[in-house]
């Protein structure tokens, strides 16, 4: 099924909302085939709602925005909460094809890959003469 993967990797943009008792988007991403794919936990939402998928360089973000109210003859009550998970996309991602769907609790996004990573290249480090003021300290 997948050639890469990785369970809940740990994230730097998920420490706020633990930070702040908030639990946040549980995903699952892995490689499949020529498919990069980012499965997130999104139960009792509306997709086209309280969902938000964006990408923002080689970051794929999830934003989910819960809002939930109860009311009956003696008593209301509401829930509301922003939850955000952001992940590296791979460096061969295609972001024309990304797509999303949402299926019973599940929001899974495809991200198709490139044949191959785009190369690195060398940056080449020059020298300069010290200046007088370095020379002192």
């Amino acid at each position: 099924m997948s050639t890469t993967s990785r369970l809940f990797p740990l994230d730097l943009m998920q420490w706020p909302n633990t930070l702040f008792g908030m639990q946040g988007v549980r995903v699952e991403e892995y490689t499949d085939g020529t498919t990069y794919v980012v499965r997130a936990e999104t139960p009792g939402l509306d997709p086209e709602k309280d969902v938000k998928v964006s990408v923002y360089g080689n970051r794929l973000q999830i934003r989910v925005e819960r809002t939930e109210e109860r009311v009956d003859k003696a008593h209301s009550e509401f829930h509301y909460g922003t939850f955000a998970r952001s992940v590296q996309l791979p460096g061969n991602a295609a972001e024309e094809g990304i797509t999303a769907t949402y299926v019973a609790g599940i929001l899974e996004i495809r991200v198709p890959l490139a044949s191959a990573v785009p190369p690195g290249r060398e940056i080449p480090v020059t020298t300069k003469p010290a200046t007088a003021a370095a020379k002192q300290k």
